[in-house]
């Protein structure tokens, strides 16, 4: 079971549990169209949403050993910039999510936030001592292959229609971590996972 949230920390970025402050921007940058299109959040995005989400779905999850999630802020100001979780906690495994504002990136703040939730999901003294951590995009979301593929990632295939979203199956792309795994860029990835099959 999952402990009461926790903060970690590694290079440019701080992550901690979303708080009521993060509330107005946490509302904001889901109504990003470009995160309602590769996420499950709700959309339209509204404040009650946000609101839902900081004070229920978060706090439920932590207390229930099922999620942890974090919100990813920026060091040195402390604000919040994107999210990040690890989901479905059961059985030595959890399912890696995340989400970054348009304006935070392309700084490697989602690698460097990836690379410590990593850290504290295979620990198995200080964190939650997992033996598998799962990734799962809609098929064409390259940036979080980019994201997946540089933290080591392997490739586990496409599940055709495997995902549900807005009401409708859209394919499944899947990759997985284990504890031995190197964490380093992987290969073996198909090219029409990168940014430049899907342009």
């Amino acid at each position: 079971m999952a402990p009461a949230p926790v903060e970690l920390a590694g290079g440019p970025v701080v992550l901690s549990a979303p708080v009521e402050a993060d509330i107005d921007r946490i509302a904001e940058f889901c109504r990003d169209p470009e995160i309602a299109a590769w996420t499950t959040v709700p959309s339209p995005y509204e404040r009650a949403d946000a609101e839902k989400f900081v004070a229920g779905i978060v706090p439920d999850g932590w207390a229930s050993g099922r999620e942890c999630t974090w919100a990813l802020r920026d060091a040195q100001t402390r604000l919040l910039h994107g999210m990040i979780g690890l989901h479905h906690l059961h059985d030595g495994e959890g399912e890696i999510g995340f989400w970054l504002s348009a304006g935070a990136r392309g700084r490697g703040w989602m690698a460097a936030a990836v690379d410590v939730v990593l850290d504290y999901a295979f620990d198995a003294s200080a964190g939650l001592g997992l033996q598998r951590v799962v990734w799962h995009a809609f098929a064409g979301n390259a940036a979080s292959a980019a994201v997946a593929r540089r933290a080591g990632f392997q490739w586990e295939g496409v599940a055709r229609l495997g995902a549900p979203h807005r009401g409708v199956r859209r394919d499944d792309w899947q990759a997985a971590l284990l504890p031995g795994d190197p964490r380093q860029p992987a290969d073996g990835w198909p090219a029409f996972t990168s940014a430049q099959a899907a342009r």
